[in-house]
């Protein structure tokens, strides 16, 4: 049994990391938080579990069905692209510094950007109702504590990961000077916005 809980702990960590390590707006988020914050990432990662843990246990419970519906995945669709472009403006006026004495607008916390982007991200919860289903179905089945255990490790790949990555983007601005503490979260609002839209897109293209 314990060979067998290890080998799907394995696994189960292989293909979390195929998912993880997939570009999208989590990335993007995190390398410019990560260039204000060595560890933003940490902390992203806490948001998305605050929304993943229990979605792990309602897919269990029987919502993965809810998740593939049309109407929930337009839904989630518009109200992430939708968060995604609110973001994405409220990353670039973070970087405005006002001559007139006025205090800048303040970054979004990196918690609430792991809550949000996590729960208003369609893909991430239809992984969740495929592939995720069929790893946590796998896991009830090997025991209680193995489905712990798989819930566990999978997070702490997004955790290794997600701090990873602002650790890499905060070393990196302060190598390459003030300039790069504006373009690297420019460049990374781009990407959020690009996301938004095609949320947005994908949404409202949605087959019946």
């Amino acid at each position: 049994m314990v060979y067998a809980v290890a080998t799907f702990l394995v696994q189960a960590a292989i293909i979390s990391l195929s998912g993880v390590l997939a570009p999208g707006p989590v990335t993007a988020a995190t390398l410019a938080a990560g260039a204000r914050s060595r560890h933003a990432g940490a902390w992203v990662a806490i948001g998305h579990g605050i929304v993943e843990f229990p979605l792990m246990f309602l897919i269990m419970a029987g919502a993965g069905a809810v998740l593939t519906a049309r109407g929930f995945r337009i839904g989630v669709g518009l109200a992430g692209g939708a968060a995604l472009l609110l973001m994405a403006g409220f990353m670039l006026a973070s970087l405005w510094r006002p001559e007139d004495g006025r205090a800048p607008v303040k970054a979004v916390n990196p918690v609430w950007t792991g809550v949000i982007l996590t729960g208003g991200n369609p893909y991430f919860l239809l992984w969740w109702a495929t592939v995720g289903l069929a790893l946590a179905t796998q896991a009830i089945g090997l025991g209680v504590l193995a489905f712990g255990l798989f819930a566990v490790v999978h997070w702490l790949c997004d955790l290794v990961w997600l701090e990873a990555l602002s650790l890499t983007s905060h070393k990196g601005v302060r190598l390459l000077g003030p300039r790069s503490q504006r373009v690297v979260p420019v460049l990374c609002a781009a990407a959020m916005g690009v996301f938004g839209l095609l949320f947005v897109f994908k949404a409202l293209a949605s087959p019946r």
